[in-house]
């Protein structure tokens, strides 16, 4: 039985909360927060304790911590508990600076503990499907990626302030799709994006709106599109033509019932947020996770990963800054 441990107690922790509880081979024991109150009432919800990051660490019998705290506190816990000798799973992004990131990377792979980031669209079974089939060869080789990603509504603007930017906080969960399918980052990025949905987006500095380019050495291309707002739902599709054929994973809808009538033919809307929509997954997620402890194998989704899709977002965001096409170099990659 691994004993794990949950660093944050807000909304994302409280989703992987009932990842964690629900999974048989795993029991969360313990919670903190930076507001203890937070901390306590998840911890007496699940029948957990609630403790400090610091008596967490220390706690000989805690095998292993989900990170779940903000973006800037990530790449300090990542390395306090890998020195602490924890497994480590981390909620994406490894950290909002790449060089705090490639720092990060540089300790884990001294400490030598496993760390997986939680890039959760991976688990998606309908991404995961797509993946699957295209490392069958059933589509022959890749040579078009069409990445669509549109939340429903902005978020917060005092969130936009702290996120980073669309393309480190939102966008990045892309990037890392792209080169999971492609297996591995483009040789350069080109960006372009703008405030069209909230001007207050844009008086903070950031986009609401962008489209990116991606390009591998071999000449292969990825276009990612996001856009904060759609009215009709969350909207998550791909599509992949290959030299055989076409792959391509739909919206989920928020039921299966078509209707057809002289007039046309209509359907349900996609689902409405990213917790409806990924819910799966992130179960999912947690049990690979677990499973990949117990058997010793590789992180599904590694350290090095993480920090490789920070190292599109930062390249990206350079573009969109300067107009310029931006070089992915293996610095970036920590290599």
């Amino acid at each position: 039985m691994l004993r794990v441990a949950l660093l944050g107690a807000g909304r994302i922790g409280q989703v992987h909360a009932k990842s964690m509880t629900a999974n048989a081979d795993s029991r969360l024991v313990a919670v903190a927060d930076a507001h203890a109150e937070a901390a306590q009432a998840l911890a007496a919800r699940i029948g957990a304790e609630a403790k400090t990051v610091d008596e967490i660490l220390a706690d000989a019998g805690i095998d292993a911590v989900l990170i779940a705290t903000s973006t800037d506190t990530h790449s300090d816990l990542i390395q306090r508990a890998v020195a602490a000798g924890k497994a480590v799973l981390c909620e994406k992004p490894v950290d909002l600076s790449l060089e705090r990131a490639l720092a990060t990377l540089k300790a884990a792979d001294r400490a030598g503990h496993p760390v997986m980031i939680g890039f959760n669209r991976r688990f998606d079974p309908n991404f995961a499907a797509l993946k699957a089939a295209f490392d069958r060869g059933e589509i022959g080789k890749g040579e078009l990626l069409a990445i669509t990603s549109f939340d429903p509504a902005p978020p917060p603007i005092d969130y936009v302030k702290v996120s980073g930017g669309l393309f480190r906080d939102m966008m990045i969960h892309d990037f890392d799709m792209a080169c999971w399918i492609f297996g591995g980052a483009p040789a350069r990025i080109t960006a372009t994006g703008s405030a069209l949905v909230d001007p207050e987006i844009g008086a903070a500095g950031d986009v609401d709106t962008a489209v990116v380019t991606m390009v591998w050495d071999d000449g292969r291309i990825a276009v990612v599109k996001n856009s904060r707002r759609a009215g009709y739902g969350y909207d998550q599709r791909i599509e992949l033509l290959g030299s055989e054929g076409l792959l391509a994973a739909r919206n989920v809808l928020e039921n299966t019932v078509e209707k057809i009538t002289a007039d046309g033919a209509v359907s349900a809307k996609p689902v409405h947020f990213f917790l409806e929509r990924y819910m799966r997954a992130y179960e999912d997620e947690w049990t690979a996770f677990v499973e990949a402890l117990a058997s010793g194998a590789d992180m599904p989704v590694t350290l090095r990963e993480g920090v490789a899709a920070l190292a599109c977002a930062e390249a990206a965001t350079r573009s969109a800054r300067t107009g310029e096409t931006v070089a992915v170099t293996p610095a970036m990659l920590g290599a």
